[in-house]
């Protein structure tokens, strides 16, 4: 099924000039980027973005280290895209994540896991109304 999907490439990525690599590797995947740009998220914003995790003892790790630099947010088209990204940015935990998954190649913690991908078509709708306007 056609869907969308939001992708982030995380501070901890940017700063270490991953954004092209990772880029690449979506393309060769065969996602079409339909949206996309580089943003620096203040505390708030992250709070805002990660509400679900609120009442988790990393909420305010989390958001503080997603407003510690810029990161990309893109906006992802294609068949089954939701399942098909967090499959190619492999497991939150980089140590569990498959081989040739982006993680698996750059991510160095849990938390500093280079990317973020959408869980659901419920959680991609909010990611991407969240930063673009008329997406979803």
């Amino acid at each position: 099924m056609q869907e969308r999907t939001l992708a982030i490439i995380k501070p901890d990525a940017v700063n270490k000039c991953l954004i092209g690599n990772i880029i690449q590797r979506i393309e060769i995947a065969g996602f079409d980027i339909i949206d996309m740009k580089m943003i620096k998220m203040s505390k708030e914003k992250a709070k805002g973005f990660y509400k679900v995790h609120a009442k988790k003892p990393f909420y305010n790790d989390l958001a503080k280290f997603m407003a510690s630099g810029p990161c990309v947010v893109i906006v992802l088209e294609g068949m089954d895209v939701i399942e098909r990204y967090r499959k190619l940015i492999g497991a939150t935990n980089y140590k569990e994540a498959a081989a040739g998954t982006i993680r698996e190649a750059f991510a160095t913690s849990i938390r500093h896991n280079v990317v973020h991908g959408s869980d659901s078509k419920k959680s991609a709708d909010f990611e991407i109304n969240y930063f673009f306007d008329g997406l979803v």
